[in-house]
């Protein structure tokens, strides 16, 4: 009657079965990672956490673990145990309902991959027939590789290495055999029985499994007594992030998400980024540390919120803390009593801690950008008990009064040579608020819009020598509400001033004149050849003053032209993108300028087989890149950026830049390796404070990354290529020194536009005075 009923089972449901050579093809659900260029791990997304091995990397033990646990015959039968399914069977007759399944890993293989979980005797033939076929088509590693990479094992890990790195923060095959048992016991009820929430009900558990174990000759007496005795650690370990990056995190989230959709997150995919790791966290610190020295500049705008803690348990008061998110490392803490220079506070992990006078001493009372309160003298002008605050420690031990910044910015560095994404950082804390500054925020870029313009005038014929008057100018436009009279952010005036000094002094009228005589159109032309949109880069004078709008991210690839000596570049973020399987599906190829090494062989046919491209992507000749690399080196060795001085590098250049009421602060710096731009300002655009501007707010920020950045990295100046030279010039009148000028200056020059007259001697120009007083010239 058995094998009849068997028989027809098969001939009913056989033609329905799936095809089990699917199983072959499977793709485990795992979730999207991200890792910076050396490996570390950026990132995950996806419901599922899961890392599927190979039966190779499973351990023995843990296999024998398994067998106790659920299948002990299981490479000795064909798919299915006719002493468990007559178990059951016998269960059934006596309660008159299906209690166990007497199910097999191979019964449970098919259940997971092919069947629902309903407890009918439909799907019970189903499922018998389907491991049948699982065993003619599958080997016993096969099938027990498909098992343990399935399974859910609570905790949202999928598979074995997954639970290994939820409940132990290890690989599987760094496990005790005791964790090892532990987790072979879980896929019976992952949810209710593991040694997070039901760490006694687990343990027992385990126990049995190593009883078993030893009861069917896996493990001996000894290594029994010792697993047994061993207590349970397990805990939930979060995925390990090692390199925090979550705004290009975020990034790459959408861009696989608009090329995948819904599967970028279940299909293991792994994105490779452009990130340096060291850079990442350089640029995290130096932008965090820039907006908290700015706040404290300003002002302290108080506490949080304020408890009245006398009517608070020390439990209800531990409980309002833990509601209070942490941003950035600034913890929330509770003031619990003042003192006459010192403050007591509780800190949401139950700890107490004591903040010195010289912690908070700085917390003058914000009143505007441009004022704040009277200096404190004692701590209650600061705070007062009940108060929840910020604070941060370097050592958990000296703790320092803090607050989260209102002023935001922005920091990102790219390689000039190919445009890589080497750092980026597009806000003070990504968790308080997403909106990346660095590619989303179109702000004017006031003086750091001139090296563009000043590129143009080079490449008309002007030379760092050439003489333009810095003086009023005024405008009649029909358009404007009156006549424009721009100025000078000094308000003063230097009349006839070298193009070189005008740029590191940032000489507004200068800038304006140079545009006129060039052209709006034209020059606006030349802009957009940078990166620069289009539609946010207006054709008028107004452009001379940095009014069209621009990312910090734009800003960095623009200088990038610098570095390189004239090409464009287009940055990117990711490298490149592998599949489950670790094939590599894209890879970027970005364009490349050469590094070194550039008269190899290799080097020239590459530039052959790209030369259109290259013809393409030159926006100015190699001599103004130089000319411009050298101008902009002044800015750090005499004009508005002379604080990177602190660095002690000479080949560094760079650009400042203030807006109109002080409201976005610039700082754009680079080396022929390495570019980065810093931006700060307030999100909803309004003054930083009459005494803040691109040297004071940004150039800090940049001058900390740029330490680390290229700390012992070195010197990565700027050559003088074919077709320059360099002669002794009149500072004041632009002209060839005379014999014996004792204020004479070197400057360069292209080839065929050195000045062809000579500077007055002061005999001759005395001797011209004589001659205008006598004849009235």
């Amino acid at each position: 009657m058995a094998g009849g009923a068997f028989a027809f089972a098969w001939y009913y449901f056989s033609p329905d079965l799936p095809d089990v050579q699917e199983l072959r093809e499977v793709k485990f659900q795992t979730p999207l990672r991200v890792l910076s260029d050396d490996g570390l791990l950026i990132a995950e997304f996806g419901e599922q956490r899961r890392t599927p091995i190979s039966y190779e990397q499973i351990p023995q033990h843990f296999i024998h673990a398994l067998q106790a646990a659920e299948d002990s015959r299981f490479f000795e039968h064909q798919g299915i145990d006719i002493k468990g399914l007559s178990r059951a069977a016998l269960q059934l007759v006596q309660s008159g309902q299906i209690q166990t399944g007497g199910s097999t890993i191979t019964m449970q293989v098919a259940k997971n991959f092919f069947l629902t979980r309903d407890r009918t005797f439909e799907r019970k033939f189903i499922e018998i027939l389907l491991a049948l076929r699982i065993e003619q088509e599958l080997t016993k590693e096969e099938i027990l590789e498909l098992y343990i990479n399935k399974i859910y094992l609570g905790q949202r890990a999928y598979g074995i290495q997954a639970a290994a790195n939820v409940y132990y923060g290890k690989d599987i095959s760094e496990l005790s055999l005791a964790q090892l048992a532990m987790i072979a016991g879980l896929p019976k009820a992952p949810s209710a029985s593991n040694p997070i929430t039901n760490p006694q009900r687990s343990t027992e558990r385990r126990n049995w499994i190593l009883g078993r174990m030893l009861a069917l000759g896996y493990i001996d007496q000894e290594n029994y007594r010792a697993a047994v005795s061993e207590p349970e650690i397990a805990r939930y370990h979060s995925s390990e992030i090692q390199l925090s990056a979550p705004y290009v995190a975020e990034m790459v989230r959408q861009e696989l998400f608009s090329q995948y959709g819904e599967a970028a997150y279940t299909d293991g995919y792994t994105v490779i980024t452009t990130l340096d790791s060291t850079m990442q966290l350089a640029a995290d610190r130096a932008l965090r540390q820039g907006l908290r020295d700015y706040n404290e500049r300003h002002g302290y705008h108080g506490a949080e919120s304020t408890l009245e803690i006398s009517t608070l348990t020390t439990s209800e008061r531990l409980a309002e803390l833990r509601r209070v998110p942490v941003y950035a490392h600034l913890l929330p803490a509770l003031v619990t009593d003042v003192q006459e220079q010192s403050a007591s506070i509780l800190l949401r992990d139950g700890s107490e801690a004591t903040l010195d006078w010289s912690a908070m001493s700085w917390a003058r009372m914000f009143r505007t950008v441009n004022s704040m309160g009277p200096t404190p003298s004692r701590a209650a002008d600061i705070l007062k008990t009940g108060d929840v605050v910020r604070v941060s420690s370097s050592d958990n031990q000296t703790w320092h009064l803090e607050q989260i910044p209102r002023v935001q910015g922005a920091l990102v560095a790219l390689d000039p040579h190919d445009g890589a994404i080497k750092a980026l950082s597009g806000g003070f804390s990504f968790a308080h608020n997403n909106f990346n500054r660095a590619v989303q925020a179109y702000r004017q870029p006031g003086s750091t819009l001139k090296p563009f313009i000043y590129t143009t005038a080079l490449e008309e014929g002007f030379s760092p020598g050439t003489i333009v008057n810095d003086s009023p100018i005024v405008f009649h436009d029909v358009s404007l509400d009156g006549d424009w009279r721009p100025e000078n952010y000094t308000r003063d005036f230097d009349g006839p001033i070298r193009l070189r000094e005008a740029l590191y002094r940032s000489r507004n009228l200068v800038t304006i004149r140079v545009l006129r005589d060039l052209g709006v159109e034209r020059t606006r032309d030349e802009l957009l050849k940078f990166g620069f949109e289009a539609s946010r880069t207006p054709a008028a004078l107004s452009l001379a003053l940095g009014t069209s709008d621009t990312t910090p991210l734009q800003m960095a690839a623009g200088f990038a032209a610098f570095a390189n000596s004239g090409y464009r570049v287009d940055p990117y973020f990711i490298t490149e993108i592998r599949n489950q399987e670790g094939s590599v599906i894209f890879d970027a190829s970005p364009f490349t300028i050469c590094r070194e090494n550039c008269d190899s062989e290799a080097a020239i046919l590459a530039d052959l087989q790209n030369a259109s491209e290259l013809a393409d992507r030159r926006i100015m000749s190699e001599t103004t890149a130089f000319l411009m690399n050298d101008m902009l080196q002044d800015v750090i060795r005499r004009g508005t950026g002379r604080r990177a001085q602190i660095i002690s590098r000479g080949d560094l250049a760079g650009k400042t830049g203030t807006t109109n009421e002080n409201r976005d602060a610039w700082f754009t710096g680079y080396n022929r390796n390495l570019v980065a731009t810093v931006w700060i300002g307030y999100d909803q655009p309004e003054s930083l404070g009459r005494n803040e501007f691109g040297s004071t707010a940004a150039l800090p920020v940049w001058i900390d990354f740029i330490s680390t950045a290229l700390k012992d990295a070195p010197e990565a100046g700027f050559e003088p290529p074919p077709g320059i030279v360099q002669v002794r010039i009149d500072p004041t009148t632009g002209e060839l020194a005379y014999p014996g000028q004792s204020n004479a200056m070197l400057e360069y020059y292209r080839e065929g536009t050195v000045p062809a007259a000579t500077a007055s001697t002061p005999e001759q120009r005395d001797s011209g005075s004589v001659i205008e007083s006598i004849f009235g010239y």
